[in-house]
């Protein structure tokens, strides 16, 4: 390993890959998620099942919000922070839940050089974003829910190349290639 590294060298590259742990489809609004065991996305649009799919968007690749996601090492914290032993992914409603991978790394700290989020052998993700909790995680998870949930909310994506995602697929972080895009 080269003592000196680059910035650009240093945030593209992670210690090892992740795993899709959960795969949640939000049918409707304040509908239940639904856990499944594999999905299609769509590229532009989402995941086939999910509400933000359906929705339409007046930008060229579509909503920055098609897909979200949570660590899983993060529900712990958010049970913690709430005074709970356990937190319910399936009640955060982000679509997909990974673990051993830090998604906020995977968001790219210089414009002229994308990270991607692969799922499996398919789907390229490009993270958009901060998934901010919204008002309803008080009625969820309690009053001062909101806050325990702010900085571990999850990642908003959309879906560059659409595929097959199912439960145990590796998730790694990587860079862009014009080749994949």
């Amino acid at each position: 390993m080269n003592a000196v590294q680059s910035m650009r060298d240093l945030t593209a590259r992670f210690p090892h890959p992740g795993r899709l742990e959960l795969i949640a489809l939000r049918p409707a609004r304040n509908q239940p998620a639904v856990a499944v065991q594999a999905v299609e996305a769509v590229a532009g649009r989402g995941l086939v099942g999910d509400r933000s799919a359906a929705r339409s968007s007046s930008a060229a690749s579509g909503s920055k919000r098609q897909v979200t996601l949570i660590q899983a090492e993060h529900l712990a914290v958010i049970a913690a922070l709430t005074g709970r032993d356990l937190v319910d992914a399936l009640d955060l409603r982000r679509n997909l839940v990974v673990s051993g991978l830090n998604l906020q790394a995977a968001r790219s700290l210089f414009k002229d050089q994308a990270l991607w989020l692969r799922i499996g052998d398919q789907v390229i993700l490009e993270v958009t974003g901060p998934c901010e909790p919204c008002s309803k995680m008080e009625a969820t998870l309690g009053d001062g829910a909101y806050n325990a949930m702010r900085g571990h909310g999850g990642i908003t994506a959309r879906v560059l190349v659409g595929g097959a995602m199912t439960l145990g697929d590796e998730v790694r972080c990587e860079r862009a290639t014009a080749s994949d895009a």
